[in-house]
């Protein structure tokens, strides 16, 4: 039986918020240290010690947020210590990964240059499990107030007149774990607390997130949510908190033993596969918590951890979380896609972790050579760039989307999507078949379709990734394989690909 994909190009929906692409740099390994930063006196070139090759790759996936300091490490960092002189900045233990000493040379200011260097807004996550409402308060203050007052005053004695637009705030991170191991109820009043006192200053409009729960922890939301309407909020339910998150990796087996990133067989391949696509579940069944007590959806749900974890390169520091990244990764963020467009009415925010260097990274960079490798994630990550602040489009599959039976329930094999803007259309198909490849007809209704072409990201074995003596092993090329067909067009999608076609629309 065929496939057939109806989408009606005249029926846009919900915008996909740009900021679903977003990233996360956290104080881990060598995402920081060795991935952004080298200091100004590398000879890797960089602009003010922040490498420059690694801003301009990332500046062509048009970032638009990135998450910072933490992650665990959030809970542990005091910003007072990351300002001023890089000299006279206190060292510090970053206890949560590898127990190692860093010196703060890494900090407020040097975040906000890089933010301004990939021309994207900064997510700050403040200090809940060990800092204080005052220490929170503070930085928000710092970072944002103009005029007259101490913290404004601090922050032009260590060089910035004009204070930053700073937009995203967490308040805290993983309440439930390394951020305090606290009882949802325990943090639901915490974060009441410290939402209150992080304060708009100015023209800065702050959108603060409370950390939610991990994978399928309802619960927790339900409680942030009655956390939200309960108080003070009756003329405005987003009063305290505009949104909340939660967290979702992809593993292959179990948190003791998650699986190679390299050494895998076809059995964890469709193993990673369905866990991926569980994300869909999630997002609805957070929402649907959200929907009792917020149904106009005023709150945004933030994912703002996700990715594949894998056990750690061998002969790597195992608290860096250095893992390689394959086309089975990419295929990974294909489908985490695909579901964040559908739900796009709820989920304004997404953060892959990580950036550079630690788990499902965009880019790596070799420590002895300074190499810079762009992964195949990376790759997905440029080929959706159009769907960035575009209308969804809903894609209705009929006829036979394949499954593959894995550990007792069905896989579908075929992800898509698809989003308008103005006069052009990008629909994104993935085959998630190991062996075999698949025929798509595309039934395009309500516009005329005046161009068409088509990009394929593919490899001769889903463990194939990029290395510096082969950069181009995993890299999106042209698709020849898409004919006219008389609903619209017709599509090859070859065995474990991602495909994406662009359309011009009269």
């Amino acid at each position: 039986m065929s496939t057939t994909a109806i989408i009606n190009l005249d029926l846009p929906g919900s915008t996909i918020s740009r900021h679903l692409y977003g990233h996360f740099a956290e104080h881990l390994g060598r995402c920081i240290y060795g991935g952004f930063w080298v200091g100004e006196d590398s000879d890797i070139p960089n602009e003010g010690g922040i490498r420059s090759d690694v801003v301009e790759a990332l500046r062509q996936l048009q970032i638009p947020n990135l998450r910072w300091p933490g992650g665990c490490f959030a809970d542990e960092y005091h910003w007072r210590d990351g300002i001023g002189p890089r000299a006279e900045r206190p060292r510090m233990v970053n206890s949560h990964w590898g127990d190692i000493v860093e010196n703060n040379h890494f900090g407020t200011h040097e975040f906000m240059a890089l933010c301004e260097l990939l021309g994207t807004d900064p997510y700050v996550n403040g200090n809940v499990g060990s800092g204080t409402v005052r220490e929170m308060s503070e930085w928000v203050e710092y970072l944002t107030r103009d005029g007259q007052s101490p913290m404004a005053s601090l922050r032009r004695e260590n060089g910035r007149d004009k204070p930053w637009r700073v937009p995203f705030w967490g308040i805290g991170n993983e309440a439930w774990g390394c951020g305090g191991n606290m009882s949802a109820q325990a943090y639901a009043d915490l974060a009441r607390q410290y939402a209150t006192f992080c304060r708009d200053h100015g023209d800065n409009r702050l959108y603060r997130i409370a950390a939610g729960g991990s994978d399928d922890d309802y619960a927790w939301t339900r409680t942030l949510m009655e956390a939200i309407s309960c108080f003070g909020c009756a003329e405005e339910p987003r009063g305290i908190f505009q949104a909340l998150s939660f967290h979702y990796y992809t593993i292959a087996g179990t948190w003791e033993d998650k699986g190679g990133a390299l050494e895998f067989d076809i059995d964890d391949y469709y193993r990673t596969m369905a866990r991926a696509r569980r994300v869909e579940e999630l997002i609805q069944r957070h929402g649907a918590v959200m929907d009792v007590h917020d149904p106009e959806k005023k709150v945004g749900l933030v994912l703002d951890e996700w990715g594949t974890w894998w056990d750690v390169e061998p002969g790597t520091n195992p608290g860096f979380l250095y893992q390689q990244n394959t086309l089975r990764d990419a295929l990974v963020a294909s489908v985490h896609f695909d579901a964040f467009h559908r739900h796009a009415d709820r989920l304004v925010m997404a953060n892959i972790a990580q950036t550079v260097n630690v788990l499902q990274a965009m880019i790596l960079t070799d420590p002895d050579t300074g190499a810079l490798v762009t992964t195949p994630t990376y790759h997905v990550f440029a080929m959706n760039t159009p769907h960035h602040d575009s209308q969804e489009l809903s894609v209705h599959l009929v006829g036979d989307t394949f499954s593959q039976n894995v550990d007792g329930t069905d896989l579908d094999l075929l992800s898509a999507s698809a989003s308008t803007r103005d006069d052009s259309a990008l629909i994104s198909l993935t085959n998630l078949d190991a062996e075999r490849e698949r025929t798509v007809v595309l039934d395009l209704r309500g516009r005329e379709v005046a161009g068409h072409r088509a990009r394929v990201l593919t490899a001769p074995t889903l463990q194939t990734h990029n290395t510096p003596t082969a950069p181009e092993a995993v890299v999106p090329r042209t698709h020849d394989a898409l004919r006219p067909h008389h609903r619209g067009l017709e599509v090859d999608l070859p065995a474990h690909s991602y495909v994406t076609v662009s359309l011009d629309l009269g």
